[in-house]
């Protein structure tokens, strides 16, 4: 069993479009902008990051916003639900705020003994507000949200497969625990760590097989201290099975990626070096940072990528 992991780290989606995206994250939600950059892999499209102030592991969302990209049908093999903690008491603000945005589709229940807020992001991504006790994490206020209701980082995130078990058994390798069940969704839970500490996996044997698009969330990234550690668990994880990619600098953590059974792109990611690595803490987020090996292609970036504001 592997005993590195410590969270979340950070969840990465795809968007359709750049500036509404920005909007919604750092307007709507009150998130901070941490990193303004380019995909490793395609530098004509965004990478966007969005935290608390400096971007803490398990706070940050991020996104590739494709340009005019088609929307993902929701099914099984995907996460369908991305979870944030927010104060108890602040779901009835939080509503209202979302009304006065024109935020769709918004819906209260309650999971697990906690209060809920649903809504869909810009994209149609599916995704939660969660009133939780006694997180201590210290929110972004810089965003027009105040202290009082804002949100402190990830809670948790949902898994929609059809069939649970194989997943399950890597999240228990992986050194989650099952700790509640309700309906068809079940708890797992990692102890010690950060405060991301739920995954939770909903079973639906008959649920239509997700595509990815617009609005689909594309990885999820799980927490290790430091590339040292990051190793010993991607040896750990392929003496069990799951063999990854090598470690792969991704500038701000290095990454170690492999596909789990139910579908979903796992991510290992290190806290280290961190979002201010390149940028004073003040100022993360404002100036297009690029990879080394796109740096020659700033002059055409900065021309052809839509712009954030206004």
């Amino acid at each position: 069993m592997l005993t590195q992991i410590r969270g979340l780290h950070h969840v990465t989606s795809m968007a359709s479009g750049a500036r509404a995206n920005n909007a919604f994250f750092t307007e709507t939600l009150g998130l901070r902008r941490v990193k303004k950059t380019v995909n490793f892999d395609a530098p004509d499209v965004y990478h966007l990051y969005y935290g608390d102030e400096i971007g803490t592991p398990g706070t940050v969302m991020t996104y590739f916003p494709f340009p005019d990209a088609a929307r993902g049908r929701r099914g099984a093999g995907e996460v369908a639900l991305t979870s944030f903690s927010v104060p108890e008491g602040s779901l009835d603000a939080w509503q209202a705020r979302l009304e006065a945005h024109g935020v769709p589709n918004i819906a209260r229940d309650t999971a697990f003994g906690a209060a809920r807020l649903l809504f869909d992001g810009p994209d149609g991504e599916r995704l939660a507000l969660v009133e939780t006790a006694q997180d201590d994490r210290a929110p972004w206020t810089g965003g027009g949200v105040e202290a009082e209701i804002a949100i402190r980082g990830f809670h948790s995130v949902e898994m929609l497969l059809r069939d649970a078990g194989p997943t399950a058994e890597l999240l228990e390798f992986m050194g989650y625990r099952e700790t509640a069940r309700e309906g068809a969704v079940t708890r797992y839970e990692i102890e010690g760590g950060n405060p991301a500490r739920a995954i939770d996996i909903r079973t639906d044997p008959a649920a239509p097989r997700a595509q990815q698009g617009a609005g689909s969330v594309h990885h999820i990234a799980f927490s290790v201290e430091s590339r040292a550690v990051q190793a010993e668990a991607a040896e750990k994880l392929a003496q069990a099975g799951w063999p990854t990619t090598p470690q792969i600098d991704r500038d701000y953590f290095h990454a170690i990626y492999f596909r789990s059974p139910g579908g979903v792109l796992f991510e290992v990611a290190t806290d280290e070096p961190g979002f201010d690595r390149d940028e004073e803490r003040a100022h993360l987020g404002e100036a297009l940072k690029l990879p080394r090996q796109h740096e020659h292609l700033r002059a055409e970036l900065e021309r052809s990528l839509e712009p954030l504001e206004g």
